[in-house]
């Protein structure tokens, strides 16, 4: 098949995991022998990527306008025709190449981009974030998970304080927004990497089946050259030594750094574990002198991260939001790490993936999940894990099924 994939988070300085989902497809679907060809930003020149967008096609620098502001920040409003005029352009980029191309596949952050698009197209997107109702893509304010259908609660992600315009405007933004994706869910096929998004866009869009699931899935194969086919056994822990423990995150609220380090400190837990970092991100500063024991590593590419949780006895994802389907922790369960996590989001999913009923660890808490990481004793003997369920490989040959079904929604059962 002629297939184009369109994200405009490629290239970036630091690709996150949407990004890397994106490349793994490609390469996968190269490999089959398909013709894939990827549209990304023309605001970073490809070498920013530093060889990571290599997958095998061209790339074609097309896509512009979605870090454009429109002033939303300095009037503490969501601009009702901002994520439309974006979304159209968006759709004009896609028509003037979609004749050359048997398919076309969005990953991005724009979803209402499929209401632009005809019906006659055969155009389907993958769904990463909650930002097919929420225009900050998180469902996570001011600390807390989101679980608001009101329009007009929305306001006060853009100010502290909204006053009666500023409710109004954003609400209409909203409701507009959310139109547009409604509408475009039901011209044009839509995946989801988890069933939790899909069952937490019903609380704004009613109860229908907007789209199937495909989980999240990872390029395994350097994990293969790294494991050599095996998970790699954890480093032993002398007497008194500390537990390594690596988080692979971006730097923000969301991610729950702030929260697992303060927990970690409360119980003079810096003398037990070894904390690495690797991520950057805005409260990177603010961390790196609140914990001096903790070593902040900085962004890392795929191969150093794979290498630093490769070394580690355990890996956390301490996410607070609801993360939909975190490639850190697929990577870490291949790589035979036990994994603590928060049980919240689509992570509870990713135990179909796990070698052993104890290798992933939710917890209802901070506190709970640092006070059991605290006590664990690593575990040498999980078994070889299953890589060909979470490999882009496997997901390639459902997302070609999907690829092949005639324009439109997809037909459930």
């Amino acid at each position: 098949m002629r297939i184009l994939l369109v994200s405009e988070d490629i290239p970036a300085p630091s690709m996150g995991g949407l990004a890397k989902h994106v490349l793994a497809l490609a390469r996968a679907l190269v490999a089959e022998g398909h013709r894939v060809d990827l549209m990304g930003n023309d605001d970073h020149p490809p070498s920013v990527a530093a060889g990571e967008l290599e997958f095998g096609g061209r790339f074609l620098p097309e896509l512009r306008g979605q870090f454009d502001g429109w002033k939303e920040m300095s009037l503490g409003v969501f601009m009702p025709p901002k994520r439309s005029a974006i979304a159209r352009a968006f759709a004009r980029s896609i028509l003037r190449r979609a004749a050359d191309y048997d398919v076309v596949h969005y990953h991005g952050h724009l979803p209402n981009v499929a209401r632009y698009l005809p019906p006659w197209l055969n155009f389907i997107q993958t769904r990463h974030d909650q930002g097919s109702d929420c225009l900050i893509h998180t469902r996570f304010r001011r600390g807390a998970i989101c679980r608001s259908a009101d329009t007009a609660f929305c306001a006060g992600c853009r100010t502290q304080h909204p006053n009666w315009l500023q409710r109004q405007l954003s609400s209409l933004a909203v409701r507009r927004f959310r139109d547009e994706v409604r509408q475009g869910f039901r011209r044009h096929k839509t995946v989801f990497v988890s069933d939790m998004l899909h069952a937490n866009l019903k609380r704004s869009f009613g109860e229908a089946a907007w789209g199937v699931t495909v989980h999240n899935f990872i390029d395994t194969a350097p994990i293969r050259a790294l494991a050599g086919g095996k998970p790699p056994l954890p480093p032993p822990i002398p007497p008194d030594a500390p537990v390594k423990v690596f988080i692979a995150s971006k730097l923000y609220p969301a991610k729950g750094i702030d929260a697992f380090l303060a927990a970690v400190a409360q119980r003079g837990g810096t003398a037990r574990l070894q904390i690495d970092i690797a991520g950057d991100g805005g409260d990177e500063a603010a961390l790196r002198a609140a914990y001096p024991g903790v070593r902040f590593l900085g962004w890392q590419d795929g191969a150093s991260t794979l290498q630093h949780a490769a070394g580690a006895h355990a890996v956390v994802v301490p996410s607070v939001w609801e993360e939909p389907c975190a490639s850190t922790v697929l990577e870490a369960l291949l790589l035979g790490k036990t994994v603590f996590a928060l049980r919240r989001g689509g992570t509870p999913e990713l135990a179909a993936y796990a070698s052993g009923p104890d290798q992933l660890r939710l917890h209802d808490a901070m506190d709970e999940l640092v006070d059991a990481l605290l006590a664990f004793e690593p575990r040498p003997d999980y078994a070889v894990p299953n890589m060909t369920r979470a490999d882009a490989q496997t997901a390639a040959g459902r997302l070609l099924a999907l690829y092949r079904l005639p324009p439109g929604p997809i037909a459930q059962p």
